[in-house]
């Protein structure tokens, strides 16, 4: 069975900083791209970051960047989000997703109809 699954996720302080992982299991992930997207309450699922199967190419959403950084580890069948510098703001339930080989410009996208295989999700709050 395919399947991906979050973890990472946690109740983390402004400024503070967490590591999500998203494992692969029933498939290798070496020939697919990689999106992390997430959802707040009350509002559309959003695009954070993606790395492509080779892991050459990542994009991010703005209100991310130079704070978040995505990474693989194929050998882990495994890849990460790397979030510093926390805002109350990113507080959401983050899923990663699965698409074969490149990925798609996540920014102001929900991912639907474009990955093929999604995780459950881990929630991320960010509060003092």
């Amino acid at each position: 069975q395919l399947q991906l699954v979050e973890s990472g996720g946690g109740l983390v302080q402004p400024g503070g900083s967490l590591r999500l992982s998203c494992a692969a299991s029933g498939f290798t992930l070496d020939y697919y791209a990689i999106g992390w997207f997430r959802q707040a309450p009350g509002k559309e699922r959003e695009g954070v970051s993606c790395i492509s199967s080779s892991g050459g190419s990542t994009n991010y959403a703005d209100s991310v960047k130079g704070r978040f950084t995505i990474s693989r580890d194929n050998a882990k069948n495994t890849v990460y989000l790397q979030m510093n510098s926390l805002k109350p703001e990113d507080t959401a339930v983050y899923y990663c997703a699965a698409r074969a080989w490149l990925c798609t410009v996540v920014a102001g996208k929900s991912g639907r109809n474009e990955y093929d295989y999604w995780g459950q999700g881990t929630q991320v709050t960010v509060s003092s």
